[in-house]
């Protein structure tokens, strides 16, 4: 069991954040355990090529037997959408001494594989191949199309748990992150399942440091750092997690597409949940510029509502778009 005890004025600074580092070292857990994300196969199978020109004994060896990763690895999110060249600047500024004690609280009693264990003699000069390798992966292999596509979903899922916030409370909150979490007003529990790798009991205190709930497309349920030491995170599953792998949808309903015009259709059936021009171009398979001369048609004719969230402008479908939908 893992408690995250709240005082006065922790509720208020709980907040969400996406992590396209922590995105990346997941998803090698893939790699390592194919059989748990069924719904990755597809993007595995394609990525296959360039993932075999990576620095693949030490990628594979980031992610322990059990799935545990070095908290190293995944730092706390310092704002809600970092850039992943900000997040791995960060991790190349991080203390060599961490990197043997982070290895062997993530691998256990199970043994570390030669190429941590050559990495470690020299732990500044180890670290620095870890940064070029995990850029160079997801320069070649995440970046072009991958990342888009999980971007959308984080997104869409930081849209949706604002929403349960602000309509139903913390306590509904909490618990579509996961049934295993319950919400005392004080305490936030976490009830671990039994498996061959259970987690040590932690009793958590956020004591003004905020708690970050971070999504992921890569874990079965919420889960937190190996050093309940660390700023507090919890780590949930993603909604829409099984959706990464999916081609994009065709225009459905006869009706909405002699009215519209199958691209139109298509855009108004994406955008249930925020999105914007970019996202969906990439899903979508064409450019901005012509994904942007429908949504402005859309809007126009009051089937949208959008909003700025950072330096783009999300578009979602309005009360009579959900309608013509339905």
């Amino acid at each position: 069991m893992i408690e995250f005890r709240f005082v006065v004025g922790d509720l208020a600074r709980t907040s969400f954040a996406y992590s396209p580092l922590q995105e990346a070292v997941y998803s090698l857990r893939c790699r390592r355990d194919p059989a748990r994300y069924p719904h990755q196969r597809p993007w595995l199978r394609r990525l296959g090529p360039a993932f075999r020109r990576q620095d693949t004994e030490l990628l594979t060896a980031l992610i322990a037997p059990s799935l545990w990763i070095p908290d190293f690895l995944t730092p706390r999110p310092d704002r809600p959408r970092p850039a992943f060249a900000q997040q791995l600047a960060a991790l190349g500024r991080t203390p060599p001494h961490v990197l043997e004690p982070g290895f062997g609280a993530a691998y256990g009693t199970a043994p570390l594989p030669p190429v941590l264990r050559r990495g470690l003699t020299d732990p500044a000069g180890f670290l620095d191949r870890i940064v070029r390798a995990l850029d160079a992966y997801w320069q070649e292999c995440l970046a072009p199309d991958w990342w888009p596509r999980v971007h959308t979903v984080l997104e869409a899922d930081l849209a949706h748990r604002g929403k349960v916030l602000a309509e139903e409370g913390a306590g509904a909150l909490f618990a579509s992150l996961d049934p295993r979490l319950s919400w005392s007003g004080e305490v936030l529990t976490l009830v671990k399942k039994l498996d061959r790798h259970p987690w040590p009991e932690a009793d958590i205190g956020i004591g003004g440091r905020g708690l970050v709930l971070v999504p992921t497309l890569f874990a079965q349920g919420a889960h937190t750092m190996i050093d309940p030491a660390l700023p507090p995170l919890l780590s949930y599953p993603a909604r829409g997690r099984a959706t990464i792998s999916e081609t994009p949808p065709p225009a459905t309903g006869e009706a909405l597409t002699r009215l519209l015009g199958p691209a139109r259709a298509r855009i108004l059936r994406l955008l249930a949940e925020p999105a914007s021009t970019t996202e969906l171009a990439h899903r979508l398979a064409v450019t901005p510029g012509a994904v942007s001369q429908h949504l402005s048609i859309l809007y126009d004719a009051g089937l949208l509502s959008r909003a700025r969230s950072g330096r783009s402008v999300r578009y979602v479908r309005s009360e009579l778009g959900e309608r013509l939908c339905g």
